[in-house]
């Protein structure tokens, strides 16, 4: 079972389950990932990653193929220090852990996210509605 499907599990698990560290986690990585966001929504996390020059690996997440792998060294290097502390802080996880976490999260997230091969036009509404949605595959 991967991690996603670790923290997709808690959501059954009540309140106790929202001091989970892989919860926290996943609410951080929606969090990026909302139109209402700092990074400001999938499509400037996306850019941050072309920044990076780690745009094809973004892309396959996002499209329909085989989603590439990231390491945690680069999951660094496209959040920067100041956003990777900021999520880690929020996780309760050293900054190497939730790199290292969200290498794993990441491509399964954006995947699930994505399933026609791009994302939705308006993105993906704020995280209220991006928890909702998860909660209701479960």
């Amino acid at each position: 079972m991967g991690l996603l499907d670790s923290a997709l599990g808690m959501f059954g698990g009540g309140q106790a389950q929202m001091a989970d560290p892989k919860m926290r986690l996943l609410q951080a990585a929606l969090s990026m990932l909302s139109n209402d966001g700092q990074t400001g929504g999938l499509s400037g996390l996306a850019g941050k990653f072309q920044e990076a020059g780690l745009g094809d690996v973004v892309n396959s997440w996002i499209g329909s193929g085989q989603n590439m792998p990231i390491s945690s060294e680069q999951i660094q290097q496209a959040l920067g220090g100041g956003e990777l502390e900021q999520i880690s802080e929020t996780a309760g996880l050293s900054q190497n852990e939730t790199a290292s976490q969200l290498s794993e999260l990441l491509p399964g997230l954006v995947d699930k996210l994505t399933p026609n091969g791009q994302a939705p036009q308006g993105g993906f509404g704020d995280v209220a509605s991006l928890l909702e949605q998860f909660m209701s595959k479960r």
